[in-house]
């Protein structure tokens, strides 16, 4: 019987490091790809909004096309998101714009109230 020798036992030290590695990633990767698939179901909710309530989110329904239009393994919450936060960005820009006019400004400028959202026209 071979006598085990400091090499190969450093040897298989490596490998089971490497394989732990390996499956480490995958498992990450599965648990990604799980979840993208969970919250792309959980997101087809908002299919059955009309425009006005996804205006009330900050989303259209160009967004949930394009966030539907990405593979199946990406997470189409993540563009939602993203396309939501760019909004509300603008509108936060827009009405610090709109603060800081001058006070002669027409009334006719501003738009008006009765206008659902700005970015829906």
């Amino acid at each position: 019987m071979p006598a085990m020798t400091a090499l190969s036992f450093s040897a298989a030290v490596h490998v089971k490091r490497a394989l732990n590695t390996l499956g480490a990633r995958m498992a990450r990767s599965l648990k990604r790809m799980a979840n993208a698939v969970k919250n792309r179901h959980s997101a087809t909710m908002l299919t059955r909004l009309d425009d006005r309530m996804l205006a009330d989110i900050g989303l259209t329904r160009g967004d949930l096309r394009d966030a539907y239009a990405e593979p199946l393994w990406h997470d189409p919450t993540d563009v939602l998101a993203r396309r939501a936060a760019e909004r509300r960005l603008g509108r936060k820009r827009s009405a610090f714009e709109r603060s800081t006019r001058s006070p002669s400004t027409p009334a006719s400028c501003r738009p008006s109230a009765d206008r659902p959202a700005c970015y829906l026209t």
